[in-house]
């Protein structure tokens, strides 16, 4: 990593979630690079340790905090966590998620459950944890702005059979985002959603996923450092600017 002082970022911190992979990782590696410190979340602290070495190598700052969010305490802790390791906090970025496709009828509601608490329970611990901080830093001259983004999906916004769980939950997301955005108006917190189309990572590896594209195949989908560009555009903008939402689908994705 080059010299980051005059970065956009530099000085500022960011706790992403679900940062032990895919797109969480690809985001927290990106906000590294645009200068900021780091607190990485998620469950498995041996692949978010990996993601802290490749940041240190380029010369970043990161804070590793294993948590599972599924568990409300631990949700709201991790803010504070990211907050005592870095000393503020700048950008929240929820990118933690779980999905499993299937009809309702043959459904696991445990499974229902971990999205729900996963897809949009923990996005509200943490972003309630962290507002006081994101008004704190926002007022301190810095950058006069501070960001909170969540990574939602295209599936929040078209609904298909098979996927109504985890549709609901992105949908849910979406209308708690512009709600909270309306709340921060004046405040200088920015509230952003970005939404995904179909994206090669970890979660969409297994088989099932060929009804939502059929005939596409997977090396025209997205790559999780497409949705990572899309993160940086947002909080990167000048203060006066909001970009509330981004949609970002695979060039041969039709639904």
């Amino acid at each position: 990593m080059s010299d980051t002082s005059d970065a956009p970022l530099s000085g500022c911190a960011a706790l992403v979630t679900g940062a032990s992979s895919g797109i969480g990782a690809a985001v927290a590696l990106a906000l590294a690079r645009e200068g900021a410190g780091v607190a990485l979340v998620a469950r498995r602290a041996e692949r978010l340790e990996r993601v802290a070495a490749a940041i240190r190598h380029e010369g970043g700052a990161c804070a590793v905090l294993p948590a599972d969010l599924s568990e409300g305490a631990r949700a709201r802790g991790v803010v504070e966590d990211g907050v005592r390791d870095l000393g503020r906090l700048d950008v929240v970025v929820n990118s933690a998620g779980y999905v499993a496709r299937g009809a309702v009828e043959a459904g696991d509601p445990e499974e229902w459950q971990r999205m729900v608490d996963l897809n949009f329970t923990a996005v509200l611990n943490v972003s309630r944890a962290a507002l006081p901080h994101l008004v704190s830093a926002a007022g301190d001259g810095r950058r006069g702005v501070a960001d909170l983004v969540t990574i939602s999906s295209v599936a929040g916004r078209i609904v298909r059979k098979n996927n109504s769980v985890y549709s609901a939950t992105k949908h849910a997301v979406g209308v708690f985002s512009e709600a909270l955005r309306q709340e921060l108006t004046g405040r200088a917190v920015r509230v952003g959603l970005v939404e995904p189309g179909l994206t090669s990572t970890e979660m969409t590896a297994g088989e099932g996923w060929e009804p939502v594209a059929p005939g596409m195949p997977r090396e025209a989908w997205l790559r999780a450092d497409d949705i990572a560009r899309a993160v940086v555009f947002m909080v990167t903008q000048p203060p006066h600017a909001a970009v509330n939402e981004i949609m970002v689908r695979p060039t041969a994705q039709e639904p």
